[in-house]
């Protein structure tokens, strides 16, 4: 059987904890930062928020050899 190819977009969005969820990015930190409170900026600041269930059989499929 040949290699399974990892999605390379999936790949630098998405990370695997130890315990087998998957790790993504929080949003709203890239621009217009200005008009932003410091609240929302505090609250995105944090990069531990989780993909949701419904999308995690979907990127495990882009991600083959990040399972645990």
């Amino acid at each position: 059987m040949p290699k399974l190819k990892t999605n390379r977009a999936a790949r630098k969005r998405y990370r695997m904890t130890a315990s087998g969820k998957i790790k993504r990015t929080t949003s709203n930190r890239r621009h217009l930062l200005a008009n932003k409170t410091k609240r929302q900026k505090k609250g995105a600041r944090n990069p531990s928020a989780y993909a949701d269930k419904t999308c995690e059989a979907i990127i495990r499929k882009l991600l083959p050899y990040d399972n645990k």
